[in-house]
């Protein structure tokens, strides 16, 4: 049985390598995630839509795929690259193989790839477009197929995977003193969210990214969740409009990821996309209130510039590794937001502190409408 693969890049750099997915072929923006665990929450966020993932850590597979674990209903990634996939996992929660589970939805992926070298590429030139296949090495017809693929700037995707409609979520629900409703924008949202929010005893309700700021006004929220999500947030036009309004009316507002990208175009400033992005779970972030640093988990390729925020939006967290956005707060209206991700699905628990600074932001917010 052929079970060789091929790897194709935009800018005429191959790679052979061993299929260890399901075949065919899947292109995309090719990122690297600097992750050592957690494969499992990273094939399953939606946020890597449209893109094909390269793991640095050099044996994936490890402990399996488990019942739990997912961040979504299915993989949302086009393509998954490592250097050694294991066969064999080892872990009484395991139910399949990567590898199994990756041909079982249709996931192409490639291993036996130098991912160092693959690595350093990416770092030096960015994240590039590119082919993985298992039915040829034509190198001319792979590196044209990759050029012609769209590329990740001027793409609403976050409109390919929010919910079609909205609806109720109580996993890991635990019953708190006093119940707060709220309302998730679903830009393509981790499951690891909502289960913070219901492990707070909040009331939570999943809508679709395009759902108008009246439409969330009249189920009477105490909060607004802007979800993660993939692609380009200057598209996102509807949301971005929703956001204003919200501000308008003092709805409390947490932004997480995209959610944070929308909220800084909804406040007046501008994004723009990074070279070859955050995506990890051990990137440094700075809290400039306390001066704590946090060991955060990242997936973004875009980022709000902070040169363009309103006097009236302070910076409350920044990349160490690059100095870009990872913060902010609004002087007078009750919205902050974060770039990356405080459940840390997977990843540290060093921010999950922010999901009870959302509590009392609605807390606060309750109380004034109660006098």
């Amino acid at each position: 049985m052929n079970d060789k693969a091929w790897l194709a890049l935009e800018d005429g750099t191959i790679f052979t390598g061993r299929a260890c997915g399901a075949a065919g072929e899947a292109g995309g923006e090719f990122v690297f995630n600097t992750a050592m665990t957690g494969y499992q929450e990273i094939l399953t966020d939606a946020s890597y839509t449209g893109q094909c993932v390269v793991m640095t850590y050099p044996l994936i597979g490890n402990y399996g795929i488990t019942a739990a674990d997912n961040e979504s209903s299915r993989p949302r990634l086009s393509g998954f690259v490592v250097r050694e996939m294991c066969k064999t996992p080892s872990n009484h929660e395991s139910v399949e193989s990567v590898g199994a589970y990756l041909k079982k939805h249709g996931i192409v992926g490639i291993e036996e790839v130098d991912t160092r070298a693959l690595t350093l590429l990416l770092r030096k030139k960015g994240a590039l477009r590119g082919i993985i296949s298992t039915l040829d090495g034509d190198k001319k017809r792979l590196i044209a197929k990759a050029k012609a693929l769209p590329s990740m700037a001027g793409q609403n995707l976050a409109k390919a995977v929010t919910c079609e409609k909205p609806y109720s979520w109580d996993e890991g629900f635990i019953k708190a003193d006093r119940q707060l409703h709220v309302i998730v924008m679903d830009f393509g949202v981790k499951y690891g969210i909502l289960r913070c929010l219901a492990a707070m005893g909040c009331k939570v309700t999943v809508v679709p990214a395009s759902t108008p700021a009246d439409q969330i006004l009249a189920l009477r929220p105490d909060g607004v969740l802007l979800s993660n999500g993939p692609g380009d947030p200057e598209p996102v036009t509807d949301a971005i409009e929703a956001i204003k309004q919200l501000l308008t009316e003092r709805t409390p507002l947490f932004g997480i990821c995209l959610g944070h990208q929308l909220l800084g175009l909804a406040l007046g400033g501008k994004t723009y996309k990074l070279k070859f992005g955050h995506h990890g779970s051990n990137h440094p972030v700075k809290d400039l209130e306390t001066g704590k640093i946090e060991i955060t988990s990242q997936n973004h390729g875009f980022c709000v510039d902070l040169k363009t925020l309103p006097s009236s939006v302070k910076t409350t967290h920044v990349n160490l590794n690059d100095g870009t956005s990872e913060g902010m707060a609004h002087a007078e209206l009750p919205a902050f937001s974060v770039q990356y991700h405080p459940e840390a699905s997977a990843g540290p628990h060093d921010s999950r502190y922010l999901f009870e600074r959302f509590r009392s932001l609605m807390l606060t917010g309750q109380e004034a409408r109660s006098r």
